[in-house]
């Protein structure tokens, strides 16, 4: 009769048994889950992310303080924007540092730093101080106007080109006029775009600078001059300082390519590195997003900058139309046709793309950045306005690197109301990105990427890759015919093309051989394009006699730099001039040059 009661016993023991293995289990299970989770988040701040597609806050909010803007506000900014898709968010769960990765491209796998090493500068940096016997301004003569043209970048060499000219013709010089009538219809004042105090303030020693013109003048008879394209010193000695006997204002009608580009006075070529690099940066609110929207792109790790030329105006302006449908060539015909300053109107869109003068369509940057071996997951920042056809013409390029940003998508909406409705104020922030990237690429040589491009060259020769687009097209089109198949020929061959074109430091180039008079110095590189010689210097060590250091009178040798000025508020370091405001990556100097028109 014990029998039942001991197998009841055996029972009750073996469920105990089986409920404390269980719970052992768990427990076990539980602290290795445990253990993986500390290890890929060893920040507490990482794990506080409750958004999993969030960007990573590099700190959790960012206080931007909008100084000079009438309402004296301050905003708070987050670094995470809330509006990304999976595809899009940065790689911060990755299991190792993105640096020990080996990226696999076209080529093979290429090891990371090669894919973003950058040039060697060469020991050249800047030397913008002016010589010895270097004055203060003269005595004013009289004022100078200055009415801008075109877009951003065009404007902003044209800016400083007048810089220039003042103080050339000993004039005083007002805050200049903004361009509001372009293809833009911008209404943005000087003072909206660039910090105009410290414009004023860091010409000191070298022009007169005032807000505006006297009262007292405002009703005196002004001369309205176009000033002769690419001209020296001479005709503004002789012709236009003449005007002075008559006149005490004259109004320069337009700014752009108004200075020669060589064979000028170093101390007139420094000024103009000065006015672009130190005294011509941007107003607070735009360095302030600039600085945020690098900070955003930086989570994802090293990035590209693109300057993706594929807009309407560009289209219609150059003729290209390769790729588009018969309803949008005919569109930019159209807009080409209805354009009155835009004086050729009949364009052979074929012969423009065999001759290397059409952008790059987004599809054959997508070709092109394969063959230069950059992986699927490589960050892409697209620098530009709305590209023509949108999602259509996107596909290709979206397809083989899916991480494409740009400052819509890094920023709300709240974020971007004070820039948008504003072209010159929204290139700026793509300008700021642009500089700042780890690699800038353009798809085509407009204003913007020629801007860019010595802005680099003067911060130490940052990897600036520039495609050289009529060799490219034979490629692509053999590509297109299925005449040939990407893979490692197409890769060697994109490669070998461009292996001397990534910013390495060069001598600017003189006219094209052959060239006579307007076309030979619209063939010259321009001088924003690459400050060196005259704005950059080799530096020597301090044993070696200065004399002796001089390359046949053409490179300046240093063997001690006064640069870069100190900030003239103490606070913040002025992005568009004395050097950035973020965080040192490499060496950093100082700063900005031509929206394409």
């Amino acid at each position: 009769m014990q029998w039942p009661w001991r197998r009841r016993k055996v029972v009750v023991v073996v469920v105990v048994l089986r409920k404390l293995l269980t719970c052992a289990i768990c427990v076990i299970a539980l602290m290795g889950l445990l253990s993986v989770r500390v290890h890929v988040f060893p920040s507490s701040k990482v794990s506080d992310l409750t958004d999993p597609y969030k960007l990573p806050t590099v700190t959790q909010q960012h206080e931007l303080n909008y100084q000079k803007l009438s309402a004296e506000k301050k905003w708070t900014q987050e670094l995470t924007p809330p509006h990304l898709s999976k595809e899009q968010a940065p790689p911060h769960l990755s299991k190792a540092p993105l640096s020990s990765h080996k990226l696999n491209g076209a080529n093979g796998s290429l090891d990371f730093e090669k894919l973003w090493k950058q040039p060697s500068n060469r020991d050249f940096v800047p030397c913008v101080q002016p010589g010895s016997n270097y004055t203060a301004p003269d005595e004013s003569r009289g004022y100078l106007l200055v009415h801008t043209n075109g877009g951003l970048n065009q404007m902003r060499a044209g800016i400083c080109d007048m810089v220039a000219v003042a103080r050339i013709i000993n004039a005083t010089l007002v805050v200049p006029e903004l361009d509001k009538r372009s293809f833009w219809q911008d209404t943005s004042n000087f003072s909206d775009v660039f910090d105009e105090d410290h414009f004023i303030n860091a010409l000191a020693n070298d022009v007169n600078v005032i807000k505006k013109l006297p009262k007292d003048l405002s009703s005196a008879t002004k001369v309205v001059m176009h000033f002769r394209s690419w001209s020296g010193l001479e005709y503004y000695r002789d012709e236009i300082a003449s005007l002075w006997e008559e006149f005490q204002v004259i109004r320069a009608a337009k700014s752009d390519s108004r200075l020669a580009n060589n064979h000028l006075p170093p101390d007139i070529q420094k000024l103009r590195c000065r006015a672009c690099y130190e005294a011509l940066r941007f107003s607070p609110k735009i360095e302030a997003m600039g600085k945020l929207l690098v900070d955003r792109m930086r989570a994802y790790g090293p990035f590209i900058a693109l300057h993706l030329r594929y807009e309407k105006d560009m289209l219609a302006f150059s003729g290209c139309t390769h790729g588009l449908s018969d309803v949008e060539a005919e569109e930019l015909r159209t807009i080409r046709e209805n354009t009155a300053y835009w004086k050729i109107k009949d364009i052979n869109a074929t012969e423009q793309r065999s001759r290397g003068y059409c952008p790059l369509t987004p599809t054959e940057v997508g070709i092109f950045l394969t063959g230069l071996g950059y992986p699927s997951n490589t960050p892409i920042y697209i620098a530009a306005g709305e590209i023509y056809g949108g999602d259509t013409h996107m596909a290709d390029l979206r397809s083989r690197y899916p991480i494409l940003m740009s400052k819509e998508k890094l920023a709300s909406v709240e974020e971007l109301e004070p820039f948008t409705n504003h072209a010159s104020q929204m290139a700026a922030l793509d300008y700021i990105v642009s500089v700042e990237s780890d690699v800038f690429i353009p798809s085509y040589s407009g204003n913007m990427a020629r801007a860019v491009e010595g802005h680099r060259r003067f911060l130490g020769h940052r990897k600036t890759i520039s495609p050289d687009r009529k060799a490219l097209v034979r490629l692509f089109d053999k590509i297109e015919k299925g005449l040939l198949m990407e893979g490692r020929k197409v890769s060697n061959r994109i490669s070998e093309i461009h292996k001397k074109l990534q910013g390495s430091p060069r001598r600017r180039r003189g006219p094209v051989s052959g060239t006579k008079g307007m076309d030979r110095f619209r063939s010259e590189e321009a001088f924003y394009v690459n400050p060196l010689p005259d704005c950059l210097c080799k530096r020597v060590s301090g044993n070696v006699n200065a004399s002796t250091a001089m390359t046949n009178g053409m490179i300046p040798m240093t063997t001690e730099l006064s640069w870069p000025p100190a900030p003239s508020d103490g606070n913040r370091v002025g992005w568009g001039g004395a050097g950035r405001i973020f965080a040192p990556r490499s060496l950093t100097i100082a700063s900005q040059f031509l929206l394409d028109s």
